[in-house]
């Protein structure tokens, strides 16, 4: 019996093995400063120890890179802001994306699916979205082009989905935010007595819930949260071949502004998985608290333990890596 040969990823590639392992130490280390505000209540000072880590880190990186998502605009933000130069300045031109830490009232409440996350395309490759809401639907990989569509009602989206799986759509499982604004898609989604997850923060990983079907039983996301986190939620999608559609929520004059400023003019584009994250992606992320997607971060007397998914767009490989980090 012959095994498949394994793909490896090109040398210009941006994601080469050694990428691949100094980018999991970014978001690893990210994870381990956050975990020591785990639970503690306190969300600013959970997610200023993960930005100050990933900061660092991110400076050791032989990239040339330039943050397109992060923790704000410069006047907002002193580190990771929107624009800021990262890495040593000596390597390939990359749009780095990041969100240090995923989830901060999970993290501050101890609650599953917090994480420090973090996308490198090359440089382009992904979109500089302001810090607005987004529309989002997605699904995971094996299905038609555009059987999904924001257009199309919830009822509709679930229909098409259970007729494409050949199943009863009280079988389509979905996952939605928990927030008032998504209160008639939750009273739809009941009347097709469908089984609805619904979380409390983090839709990154709800999202990526959506493409690994066989191991978080959610077929379908719907509703809208953070455009930067839909970029990066697209980054992961790219690397995992799922379908996933977004459309910046502007419906006000500032809104549209800000907009326009980076260079969006079609106010009502429904964006693809690669008008996202185009090109060359690597997607990573630690988790703080436990998840379905990945484990929280282990403290120990002598060592910490994190767990990481690293994604590359490349090769679609999908790679836990677990870790020992001695105190």
């Amino acid at each position: 019996m012959k095994l498949a040969k394994l793909v490896d990823t090109p040398e210009t590639s941006i994601v080469s093995r050694n990428m691949t392992l100094e980018v999991v130490r970014v978001t690893e280390r990210a994870a381990v400063a956050a975990v020591s505000w785990r639970g503690k209540g306190d969300e600013k000072a959970a997610d200023h120890a993960a930005v100050e880590a990933m900061r660092d880190e991110l400076g050791r990186i032989p990239i040339n890179g330039r943050i397109v998502i992060g923790e704000g605009e410069r006047d907002e933000a002193p580190m990771l802001f929107i624009g800021e130069h990262v890495g040593r300045g000596d390597g390939l031109e990359v749009d780095v994306a990041v969100d240090p830490l995923e989830g901060t009232t999970l993290c501050a409440k101890n609650q599953q699916d917090s994480m420090c996350v973090l996308a490198i395309a090359e440089r382009g490759g992904l979109l500089h979205a302001p810090n607005v809401y987004m529309e989002k639907v997605a699904i995971g990989p094996g299905y038609p082009p555009g059987l999904i569509d924001l257009d199309m009602s919830p009822t509709e989206n679930v229909k098409a989905l259970a007729r494409a799986k050949g199943v009863p759509v009280n079988e389509i499982s979905v996952c939605v935010l928990d927030r008032p604004r998504h209160s008639a898609i939750i009273e739809e989604l009941r009347s097709l007595d469908v089984p609805i997850k619904l979380i409390g923060d983090g839709d990154i990983a709800g999202i990526i819930h959506s493409a690994n079907t066989e191991d978080s039983s959610i077929d379908l996301y719907l509703g809208s949260g953070g455009a930067p986190e839909g970029v990066l939620a697209a980054a992961a999608m790219r690397c995992l071949g799922g379908q996933f559609q977004g459309r910046l929520v502007l419906d006000t004059p500032d809104k549209r502004e800000r907009a326009e400023k980076l260079g969006i003019t079609d106010f009502r584009k429904k964006y693809a998985v690669e008008d996202l994250a185009g090109g060359d992606v690597l997607f990573t992320a630690t988790g703080v608290t436990d998840g379905s997607l990945v484990a929280g971060v282990k403290v120990r007397s002598r060592d910490v333990t994190t767990t990481t998914v690293v994604m590359r767009s490349w090769s679609g490989t999908m790679r836990w890596v677990t870790a020992r980090h001695l105190r």
